[in-house]
């Protein structure tokens, strides 16, 4: 109903921020902070090892008492990838994200990374085509339909 993956993509853009995983928590935070991220993929030789997320900071950083100068990316990383391929409809991803409690999801394509979609980024694609909907709505019902 609202499409796939790759519209999403194609909207929002394939830009990927990733972070080497012997990086430290602090330069993984300054980068997610200075690209206003929320999370960051972490990459061997550009293949994901591992996703690194804000709730990563809170609950193994900041929780555990470790200090973000000294400790490196590989020790709190997320390795559980959940994954999804450009034609993933909307709905598939969201329900993906909600049964495994995670707020981004990597795009894999032929096994490289294409993409990474957020929550965020779902519910705005949604919100739009909701919109778009409710438009051609009013305008039938008011007699304005078909343009």
């Amino acid at each position: 109903m609202y499409g796939h993956v790759n519209s999403v993509l194609a909207d929002k853009g394939r830009q990927i921020y990733g972070i080497a995983p012997t990086a430290t928590v602090r330069e993984a935070v300054r980068l997610m902070n200075d690209n206003g991220v929320g999370a960051l993929l972490v990459l061997i030789d550009d293949h994901p090892a591992g996703i690194f997320t804000e709730r990563d900071v809170l609950r193994r950083v900041v929780d555990g008492g470790k200090d973000p100068r000294s400790i490196r990316v590989a020790e709190v990383m997320t390795t559980d990838l959940i994954t999804v391929d450009p034609s993933t409809t909307v709905e598939q991803a969201m329900a993906l994200m909600t049964k495994h409690r995670c707020r981004h999801l990597p795009v894999m394509e032929a096994g490289k990374v294409v993409g990474l979609i957020s929550i965020g980024d779902l519910t705005r694609w949604v919100s739009i085509k909701q919109e778009g909907e409710l438009r051609k709505l009013v305008d039938y019902i008011t007699g304005r339909y078909p343009a």
